[in-house]
């Protein structure tokens, strides 16, 4: 039996305030269920969830993604906890490692041991939800901090604040082995990127298998958010195929450009669905600085995988696949403006 899909929408984060506010009330009113708000190195997204906070009274909010190595994990507990107070209870955590461009090339700082990091930084914020002294001696933090190494007048505190929920949901990305199965494991939801659902399994099936073994009895079955471009179109084979060629550079920029040979993510799952060959060329291309060149290699199965448009029929039957597939949240892109209202509520009745 497929499990309910419930919409949700990104945030442009270049969007002014008068803009995003409008946009907000505007999908909210169309029956969006949830907003997604993103972060790289631009606007940072725990101010932008305050905003979004103050804009909605019944969308969920969640941050898509809150990386783990430029806040501290009691800041990321804190940022948490004041987001879901604010939000009454509508809040939840996404988490990532992103990657060493970010980490590395914008804060400054090493990108190590992302596995354990993670792990680490979930129990910590779980302590601090649940107001327990936060102490915590690991390999990735050591809470308060070695007193031989620091001043030692740190001392163990628990929040000040009250949560308005002592467990708030924690979502994960991740597309490695490794990371899934830890996802399987510890969160209440997945986070994948590029999800074609007629290859999920053969992909990730056997790791999050491994991780829900170990996942404790108490969490909730795992939530999956997939997003992907979505467009409505007439029957037109034209209208179909120019949809989807919109969709062209966006791919060739995650596949061929995100991070360096041998350490791109999003690369590396395209080869594991069976595209190496075209894997590998977008990324040649693309790191020659040829995006355009890139985009045109991608193969229209390719680009017809990773996007979903067509006529209703086809992106309902798309959406009743990822269902299938065990995907709960559907992510869209939508323009603010008179038409994004009437998108929501046209691709609301088609996820049902």
């Amino acid at each position: 039996m497929s499990v309910p899909l419930t919409l949700a929408v990104n945030v442009d984060l270049t969007a002014d305030a008068g803009t995003l506010r409008d946009y907000l009330k505007d999908v909210e009113a169309a029956g969006a269920d949830m907003v997604w708000v993103p972060e790289a190195y631009g606007r940072d997204a725990a101010s932008v969830l305050g905003f979004c906070a103050a804009a909605t009274t019944r969308m969920r909010l969640g941050s898509a993604v809150l990386n783990v190595y430029s806040r501290t994990p009691a800041l990321l507990a804190q940022t948490a906890a004041a987001c879901d107070e604010l939000s009454r209870g509508r809040f939840d955590l996404g988490l990532g490692t992103s990657g060493p461009q970010v980490v590395e090339g914008w804060h400054g700082l090493p990108f190590d041991r992302p596995l354990t990091r993670t792990r680490e930084v979930v129990d910590i914020c779980r302590r601090i939800w649940r107001r327990e002294v936060n102490v915590h001696q690991g390999t990735a933090f050591s809470v308060p901090y070695d007193a031989g190494k620091g001043t030692g007048q740190g001392k163990p505190l628990k929040l000040m604040t009250y949560p308005v929920r002592s467990r708030i949901p924690v979502w994960l990305a991740g597309l490695g082995p490794r990371n899934v199965r830890l996802t399987a494991e510890i969160a209440e939801g997945w986070l994948p990127s590029l999800f074609i659902p007629e290859l999920a399994d053969r992909v990730w099936g056997e790791d999050l298998r491994q991780g829900a073994q170990r996942r404790d009895p108490l969490l909730p079955p795992l939530e999956i958010a997939v997003g992907a471009h979505v467009e409505v179109t007439s029957e037109d084979h034209g209208a179909i195929r120019t949809a989807r060629d919109r969709a062209r550079p966006s791919l060739a920029r995650y596949i061929g450009g995100m991070g360096a040979v041998g350490a791109n993510f999003y690369n590396d799952l395209i080869r594991r669905y069976g595209f190496g060959q075209e894997a590998e060329q977008v990324q040649r291309l693309y790191l020659d600085r040829r995006p355009e060149a890139a985009a045109a290699a991608l193969s229209d199965e390719l680009v017809q995988a990773l996007t979903v448009c067509g006529p209703p029929s086809y992106v309902k039957d798309r959406f009743a696949a990822f269902r299938s597939a065990g995907v709960t949240n559907f992510r869209v892109n939508v323009n603010a403006g008179s038409d994004g209202p009437r998108a929501v509520e046209r691709l609301k009745e088609l996820t049902r």
